[in-house]
């Protein structure tokens, strides 16, 4: 089979390019005026890209430093609230010890708070709104389940300024050392979950010492933190005026009272709270939080012993 083909369309293309080829040699030879007047260089216009492509450089270079500002602010931010995490400590004298109140030598008349068994819904808030008014901090000891169901009001605890307890995750009276070992961590993981703090503060559900728990909590630093003054407010049965005279009656500078805002209706503790914190005033009292109190017999131990 023999195969045509066409050349007239490759013949047109080859001839319009020797024509152009033609005209631009032809425009080259032809002479040149000499311009009437030098030229004058433009440097402006020379110049103009360059000064462009550094104007752009600058910005550029501003915008990364600004990056490397926030990177550097975020890394130090993290760092101040690594630090604020380890804010519910006690001091290193306490790690490990048993504490049923502070043993204050100086004038000031001094007490604290607890609230065990939250958060809870309804009566921790309540809680909150009374220690508000009267511009009292306080410190929470919160069991993990319930915290894992209302984790809002344990966030609304921590922002208003009062400090934070391991109670463990079920409350447990009876366990092993692998179910002792899982109620404290696990509820020390959601509390730093949840709210972004740690503690090394630690109350034994009842007040139990001898099932292993608060064993392991000394293991771990902690301090166990009981009471002076036990409002019994756990008892469903009890009146608000024999809660409020428990309290009153145990107080002393220095001391720890056990209040409770979860576990139950607590409804008698929240009528009870702003007479008891009432009269502690009238008394001359000052509100102070656990690793508050801890730390100020830590600071008189230490003028007493130079």
């Amino acid at each position: 089979m023999t195969i045509r083909v066409s050349f007239s369309g490759v013949q047109k293309t080859c001839l319009a390019l020797v024509a152009a080829a033609g005209s631009f040699v032809a425009s080259a030879l032809m002479p040149v005026d000499p311009p009437s007047e030098p030229a004058t260089l433009n440097l402006t216009n020379l110049f103009k890209p360059a000064i462009k492509l550094d104007l752009e450089f600058s910005r550029v270079k501003a915008a990364a430093n600004q990056r490397v500002e926030q990177w550097r602010n975020s890394i130090t931010q993290g760092e101040d609230e690594e630090k604020k995490s380890f804010f519910f400590s006690s001091p290193a004298s306490f790690h490990g010890k048993i504490v049923q109140q502070a043993e204050l030598a100086g004038q000031e008349k001094v007490i604290a708070l607890t609230f065990d068994d939250g958060p809870w819904i309804g009566t921790t808030e309540k809680v909150l709104n009374i220690l508000n008014q009267y511009q009292v901090k306080a410190t929470f000891f919160w069991i993990g389940k319930h915290l894992k169901l209302y984790p809002h009001i344990a966030k609304k605890v921590v922002a208003e300024g009062h400090a934070i307890g391991n109670h463990t995750w079920h409350h447990p009276y009876r366990v092993n050392t692998f179910q002792a070992t899982r109620e404290i961590e696990d509820t020390a993981t959601l509390i730093y979950q949840v709210t972004g703090v740690k503690t090394s503060l630690f109350r034994p559900p009842g007040g139990v010492l001898n099932n292993g728990l608060a064993a392991y909590a000394q293991q771990q630093k902690y301090t166990v933190m009981m009471w002076s003054a036990d409002s019994r407010d756990w008892n469903t049965g009890i009146s608000t005026s024999t809660i409020i005279d428990n309290v009153l009656r145990n107080a002393r500078s220095g001391g720890i009272v056990l209040l409770h805002d979860g576990g139950g209706n607590r409804w008698q503790t929240v009528e009870a709270l702003p007479v008891i914190i009432a009269e502690f005033k009238n008394r001359g009292y000052k509100f102070v939080t656990v690793p508050e109190l801890l730390q100020m017999e830590e600071n008189e131990n230490k003028l007493q012993s130079k």
